[in-house]
C-alpha cells in the first residue's frame, strides 16, 4: 500500500493564497478579483503541478463568474426594458437569481480551493464548473 504523496510540500503556497484572499476580498471591494486573476495568469507558467491546478482553478473561477454576471446583467437590462409592459419584472427576478447564484458559486469555489491549498493538496478537478 502506498502513502499519499503531496507534491505541494515543496511548492510555494503563498501566491495562490494571496489570489484566494483577493478573490474573497472582492466581495467587499468588487475589483480585487481582477488583481487576483492577473497574478494567477502570471504565476501559473512557473508553478509546480499542484499549484498550477490551483491557478487554473482560480482563472476558471474568475471567467465562469464573469460570464454568469454578464449574462445576468444582460437579462436584467432586457427585463428593465420590458418592465414597461410588466413582463420584465419576472425576467429581472430571474436575472437577480442568476447573479446571486454566481456570487454564491464564486464564494464556494474560493473557499473550497483555499481548503485544498491549506491542506497542501492540488485541486482535484480544476476544470470542473461546480466546486
Amino acid at each position: 500500500m502506498t502513502d499519499h504523496v503531496s507534491y505541494a510540500a515543496s511548492e510555494d503556497k503563498t501566491m495562490p493564497a494571496v489570489c484566494y484572499a483577493l478573490y474573497l476580498l472582492a466581495f467587499a471591494t468588487g475589483i480585487t478579483a481582477v488583481i487576483g486573476v492577473v497574478i494567477a495568469y502570471a504565476q501559473r507558467p512557473t508553478a509546480g503541478p499542484a499549484m498550477q491546478s490551483h491557478y487554473t482553478f482560480l482563472i476558471r473561477t474568475f471567467w465562469i463568474t464573469l460570464a454568469l454576471m454578464v449574462a445576468g446583467g444582460v437579462l436584467f437590462g432586457v427585463g428593465a426594458l420590458l418592465s414597461i409592459i410588466l413582463i420584465g419584472f419576472p425576467i429581472m427576478g430571474v436575472a437577480w437569481l442568476i447573479m446571486g447564484g454566481a456570487g454564491i458559486l464564486y464564494g464556494v469555489r474560493a473557499v473550497v480551493g483555499l481548503v485544498f491549498l491549506s491542506r497542501g493538496e492540488a485541486y482535484p478537478r480544476p476544470y470542473a464548473v461546480l466546486a
